[in-house]
């Protein structure tokens, strides 16, 4: 298992940063667990990006989870109708 902490910023002007760090992952066999609990700020276009990246994943067979969501993380996600695809709607953060 890959495991990846994402940056406590995740606004728009950070979202390169953000694909750089999950892009040579993206075909990874072993599963990838990205934890959220330094998430402190969101922006729609991060969220996209994390959703963008679990799809793709998840439509080759490949296995992603989000844990730890902090609550902005969650909050934002949950804002945005992604909350069940990122696996953040769990009050802990963690999958069900």
């Amino acid at each position: 298992m890959t495991q990846l902490s994402l940056q406590p910023d995740l606004g728009i002007e950070h979202v390169a940063e953000l694909q750089a760090t999950l892009l040579p992952h993206l075909e990874d066999d072993a599963p990838v667990q990205l934890a959220g609990d330094q998430v402190r700020r969101v922006h729609a276009a991060g969220l996209q990006l994390l959703h963008a990246f679990v799809r793709d994943r998840a439509a080759a067979g490949r296995s992603t989870i989000v844990t730890l969501a902090s609550p902005t993380l969650a909050d934002a996600a949950r804002s945005l109708a992604l909350a069940a695809s990122l696996g953040v709607d769990t009050p802990s953060g963690d999958p069900a």
